[in-house]
């Protein structure tokens, strides 16, 4: 790894002129659970470091009215000790609790784990799921952009030059609510998931109101299953319902074959998931 510079700037504006100024050989540090180790393996040319964790908007949970605004270095342990998070966000916590181990918890955020945007990112499809919209900061000033359109392919994200994310503004749900994620890995900890499935629903009189559910590792980025979701709505969330959704999520599957599973065994996953994280959720809005 070559030399190269190192700044830490206090301010919104501070960032974006040095981001600006360095274009691609310049990336943003959070946590640093990715980066450092993609910089150490030169994956990319790097001449500056912006560490951005002095900026006041990066590393607070704030609440409004009708959101969770989540700093996108916020580390992951500062979300599931939270107990208002874990209450009102479960399926954020899911996810917040598996990348990495406890260790690398202290550090790693959601926005790096969003900006970092691998097809099996732990963080992004309950960030699909929980309805969530990305702050994105820039020479230009500011803009918003729903997180299922954050990933544009592999280790690719919708950031341009100068740009990087400030925060991740979650709705709050009022009623019946809740979510779920779940992935299958070969270890118990510390592995990169063969599968993934996120899933949230809101009922109404008995009947599902709302419904999305989010895919991890069976694209070339997460995928927003909005065809299986809509399934759902209006209609009770008996067995029989659940499982024409996760049928339909094993169909929109669209997984490679490598070392580590099949296209076969990648979509079974899927389908066995998406009943499980529904199945999940459910339990837990009270359904």
């Amino acid at each position: 790894m070559h030399p190269f510079n190192y700044y830490a700037p206090e301010t919104i504006n501070e960032a974006t002129e040095i981001l600006k100024k360095y274009g691609d050989r310049a990336r943003c540090l959070a946590g640093g659970t990715d980066v450092l180790v993609q910089a150490r393996g030169e994956k990319f040319e790097l001449d500056a470091i912006v560490d951005v964790k002095k900026i006041p908007q990066l590393t607070k949970l704030e609440w409004t009215d009708s959101h969770l605004i989540i700093g996108a270095a916020t580390p992951c342990h500062v979300l599931y000790e939270d107990s208002k998070v874990c209450d009102l966000f479960p399926g954020i916590v899911d996810s917040a609790f598996l990348i990495g181990g406890i260790q690398i918890q202290s550090r790693a955020s959601l926005g790096g784990n969003l900006c970092n945007a691998s097809p099996s990112a732990d963080a992004i499809c309950s960030l699909i799921v929980h309805e969530t919209t990305c702050e994105i900061a820039g020479p230009n000033g500011t803009r918003e952009i729903p997180v299922e359109d954050m990933c544009t392919g592999p280790g690719k994200n919708a950031l341009e030059n100068g740009e990087f994310l400030v925060s991740l503004k979650i709705p709050l749900k009022k009623g019946e609510f809740s979510a779920s994620y779940e992935r299958f890995i070969p270890r118990n900890e510390m592995d990169i998931a063969v599968a993934a499935v996120a899933s949230s629903l809101e009922l109404s009189n008995g009947k599902v109101s709302s419904c999305r559910v989010a895919l991890a590792a069976v694209g070339p980025t997460p995928i927003f299953a909005k065809e299986a979701s809509e399934l759902l709505v209006g209609k009770e969330p008996t067995d029989e319902n659940i499982k024409k959704v996760s049928e339909k999520a094993k169909d929109i599957a669209s997984p490679i074959a490598d070392m580590r599973g099949t296209v076969e065994h990648r979509k079974d996953l899927i389908e066995v998931l998406t009943r499980r994280t529904i199945s999940k959720a459910l339990e837990r809005a009270g359904g």
